[in-house]
């Protein structure tokens, strides 16, 4: 059960409107309302109708509780219940909002039991009520198995590999190839947000090669064990995992990605060198990402001068948990020299830009929506994203 209380179904028979809770039986004398009819036509107070899709989320921190959140906002799908490894506030929280709670596996039943925190059963329970997962897991926690022996879907995050399903999702990208899939993985953060904006890049404008820095937020604000804490770390791998990643959803798309961490905590910070294969100027640049999904344009010339005033804006527009989910692209930063030679700055919030995503994802898969540009109005509506396409 989502947030809401009891799930409530509203039929009609004639003029009759009836609404009622789903554990009560049909009234008497709806015989002309046959039962398959009526379901057909609930719609539950929680706004989710009778045919909803079934979605259990496996591991409740910073991207599990988002994509809960965000999956009891549609009208096509339902949280049927989170799991947990540890009794932690995130665990007690998941309660308090309505969802259902399991423990991740047997072992770790006695630890809700003495925290007191109570638990409808394991993970493997929650997966005979599923029609699909999406694994919010650590990396490498291998629940692949348990999923394919319940014979339900998955999505997993950019924390795994891409051989794990061999299909990487981005809604703008390639929709259409995650249609009935039974497992996809959903790129990380950074690797979504440069696909966000380069793939309307080579769509519109065609792309010869890429290098973009990725200058990395050290951890997440909720986490206090990572670092850097004083320090610039580089990463010395080259290039940067980030670019064979975009290659698993853009594989014809030559990239380079250089990589360093600093003691922040807000956001990513990307600097992108482009070289287009056809003369643009900076308007048809502008002009070709306004048709793209998941894009805010910010304006160093109105104070936004970093990512610190970008993360007042999701504040100011009232976001739950001040998530960014689009990707913020310094319109006044967008310089083409020479005709071909694109250089812009983007910030991403890793906290919540593949949240969309996986919403979009569950879509495809179950095939709820065909067309992928319906999936991203929906998701953008019932997610507040407005603007995406301008200001």
């Amino acid at each position: 059960m989502g947030p809401g209380g009891p799930r409530r179904a509203s039929g009609c028979y004639g003029q009759i409107t009836i609404t009622r809770t789903l554990a009560e039986p049909l009234p008497g004398g709806l015989d002309a309302c046959a039962a398959k009819g009526f379901m057909a036509d609930a719609e539950f107070q929680s706004g989710v109708p009778a045919m909803a899709a079934k979605v259990a989320i496996n591991g409740y921190g910073t991207i599990g509780k988002r994509v809960a959140d965000a999956v009891a906002l549609q009208d096509d799908m339902e949280v049927v219940g989170v799991s947990k490894m540890s009794p932690n506030f995130e665990a007690r929280l998941a309660v308090e909002k309505g969802y259902a709670l399991y423990a991740t596996t047997k072992d770790a039943l006695p630890k809700f039991e003495k925290a007191g925190i109570k638990v409808h059963g394991v993970l493997e329970d929650l997966l005979k009520e599923s029609d699909l997962v999406v694994d919010a897991t650590p990396e490498e926690s291998g629940f692949r198995p348990a999923y394919e022996k319940a014979g339900v879907k998955a999505i997993w995050q950019g924390g795994e590999e891409h051989s794990l399903t061999n299909l990487s999702f981005n809604a703008g990208a390639n929709y259409a190839e995650a249609l009935g899939a039974d497992f996809v993985r959903v790129p990380s953060c950074n690797t979504t947000g440069l696909i966000r904006t380069l793939y309307p890049l080579d769509a519109h404008l065609g792309i010869d090669r890429v290098l973009a820095v990725m200058v990395r937020r050290a951890t997440d604000p909720g986490d206090s064990k990572k670092g850097p804490i004083n320090a610039i770390e580089p990463e010395l791998e080259m290039p940067s995992h980030h670019g064979p990643d975009v290659q698993s959803v853009l594989p014809k798309l030559n990239i380079h990605t250089i990589a360093v961490k600093v003691p922040t905590t807000i956001m990513h910070l990307h600097a992108v060198s482009v070289q287009l294969k056809r003369k643009a100027t900076s308007a048809q640049v502008l002009d070709a990402w306004r048709r793209a999904p998941r894009i805010k344009f910010v304006k160093g010339a109105e104070g936004v001068k970093s990512t610190a005033q970008i993360m007042e804006i999701a504040r100011d527009l009232g976001r739950p948990r001040s998530d960014l989910y689009e990707i913020a692209v310094w319109e006044d930063g967008v310089h083409v020299v020479d005709g071909t030679q694109l250089y812009y700055f983007q910030a991403v919030h890793q906290e919540s830009d593949v949240v969309p995503e996986n919403v979009d994802a569950i879509r495809a898969m179950l095939e709820l929506e065909k067309d992928g540009r319906k999936s991203i109005e929906k998701t953008e509506r019932t997610l507040g994203i407005g603007g995406s396409r301008g200001h």
